[in-house]
């Protein structure tokens, strides 16, 4: 480039960040796409390898006239911080790009990603499958795509097959999940939608073909894949899932007894997104190439604002989660790029074998200005605010006895007449963790989320609350959280409130501490 053309493209560059520094809703701390858009968004590809954590965001390429995909790719060795990569996986060889898609290391440290690629022909929807990247050097900067398809598709995301007991199968060949490597060979799982859509949503769809599922592919050489089975069969008396869901961007991995990582606990952990549920998983044991679901949970109540998820293990066993955030605004040109992350999380086994969930502990270099708060009782329809914080970026610790109470918790990115006000609480009468964003602004999802969670007897409430500009999560006692965004209109609403309803209740512990922006802009 001549120079002219260089400073014309640094003009650019700066004006273009200066407008994102400036976004009232863009985080500060919660991984948000540098440019684009993220629709879909997920997060894909997520490893651990040479003392870095991997990430790959799904987002469509603005400057394609075809509605291409790409992946890109961001990876950190803090989990906080983290570095831009080159795209990792773009259009090529005729494809319009990757949809979902998950990634695995092999033994010799070469990555290799699995990825739903795009049909070669739109109009048609043809030519698509589950292809398969890799990569050799250090920092897993360039990747190769394989010459062909692990499995080519013979519709849209649908492959036809011959079952094991050589009847004819209709197999899903989208959304691949991680790879995993038992006994020498190699295993993958696609996901269901499309054979769902196709044979399972009429009144007369045989029961095995409706709900969520997924098929199990095996390979000894990851190039030449071959059918196996259905890897899982859903509870068909519609005890955890309805018929209405799907199983995609399944992401399946080990979980540790702690969420420090150590010991695997020798149950398995079945991550995925139902497209019109959200986010959800199975708890289970994983025998003879099949996985067997004992519990099931959700990760989103009321819509599916809280979506497709995917998920690592690293060098200290820790299984690490991020989950993308839907929620855009109708439109979101004007501003620029969309895409959010929730903060990574770590989830483990409980004893009484639910699953556990907390922020990873790194999230705590960000904290700076500490302010502790002293103890506060409140009664039914006080509110103490607290004063001097950062109302748009602070992550917020609280010790609550409830007592008498039936509802106490913050109100957070609050107008000084409450004309917008965002409401986190414990329900002790309903048993419910609530997210209440009914009053958080004229844009949004604007919803009252509530999910079960019931205290101990003597079992003190523990709060955990990040505000980051248009995004909040709740974690309560390291087995329940809810995470939305929500768009509060007001330059004002950025008050903080602790309050009780229904009786009264003893705020114990209330720290506070604003939280240092980790994205560049």
């Amino acid at each position: 480039m001549d120079n002219q053309t260089i400073k014309d493209s640094i003009r650019t560059v700066k004006a273009f960040r200066t407008m994102l520094l400036g976004d009232r809703y863009r985080p500060g701390y919660h991984f948000a796409m540098p440019e684009g858009y993220g629709l879909p968004g997920d997060p894909n590809g997520a490893f651990y390898a040479n003392g870095r954590y991997h990430l790959m965001y799904l987002y469509e390429n603005c400057t394609s006239t075809t509605g291409a995909f790409n992946w890109g790719h961001i990876s950190s060795h803090n989990l906080v911080h983290w570095r831009h990569h080159p795209d990792a996986l773009v259009p090529s060889n005729g494809d319009n790009g990757a949809f979902s898609g998950g990634a695995f290391v092999d033994d010799d440290g070469t990555a290799y990603l699995s990825y739903s690629s795009l049909a070669t022909n739109m109009e048609t929807m043809t030519g698509g499958g589950v292809g398969i990247a890799r990569s050799t050097d250090r920092h897993y900067e360039q990747w190769e795509k394989f010459d062909t398809l692990a499995i080519q598709s013979t519709a849209n995301g649908i492959t036809e097959v011959v079952g094991k007991n050589g009847e004819h199968v209709y197999a899903g060949s989208c959304d691949p999940s991680n790879i995993w490597k038992k006994d020498g060979v190699y295993y993958m799982q696609t996901g269901n939608l499309c054979v769902l859509g196709k044979y399972g949503r009429s009144e007369d769809s045989p029961l095995e073909a409706r709900g969520d599922w997924t098929d199990l592919f095996q390979s000894t050489d990851l190039k030449k894949w071959s059918y196996v089975d259905r890897f899982y069969e859903r509870d068909r008396t519609n005890k955890w899932t309805q018929e209405s869901e799907d199983d995609m961007c399944a992401s399946f991995f080990p979980l540790p007894l702690s969420r420090h990582g150590g010991a695997p606990s020798g149950k398995y952990l079945q991550l995925f997104i139902s497209h019109n549920k959200g986010c959800q998983y199975y708890i289970g044991e994983y025998s003879e190439n099949r996985f067997l679901p004992e519990s099931h949970g959700r990760m989103t109540w009321v819509d599916r604002a809280f979506a497709a998820p995917e998920a690592l293990t690293d060098e200290k066993g820790r299984q690490i989660v991020w989950v993308w955030i839907i929620d855009n605004l109708e439109d979101e040109s004007g501003f620029g790029w969309s895409g959010v992350y929730s903060l990574p999380r770590s989830v483990w086994l409980g004893e009484d074998h639910t699953l556990r969930m907390a922020p990873v502990d790194e999230l705590a270099m960000l904290r700076y200005n500490a302010k502790p708060f002293q103890a506060a009782a409140l009664s039914d329809g006080d509110k103490l605010e607290l004063d001097g914080i950062n109302g748009e970026s602070s992550e917020i610790k609280l010790t609550i006895a409830p007592g008498s109470a039936r509802k106490s918790g913050l109100k957070v990115r609050t107008s000084p007449d409450e004309e917008e006000v965002t409401l986190l609480y414990y329900d002790a009468e309903t048993k419910e963790l609530v997210f209440d964003s009914t009053r958080s602004g004229a844009g949004g999802w604007k919803a009252r989320e509530a999910a079960p969670f019931q205290l101990k007897d003597s079992e003190q409430l523990e709060l955990t609350v990040y505000i980051d500009k248009g995004v909040i999560e709740i974690f309560a006692n390291e087995r329940q959280a809810i995470t939305r965004r929500v768009f509060p209109e007001r330059s004002d609403s950025t008050g903080v409130y602790l309050f009780s309803e229904g009786g009264t209740a003893s705020f114990e512990t209330i720290e506070v501490w604003e939280m240092m922006p980790s994205n560049p802009y």
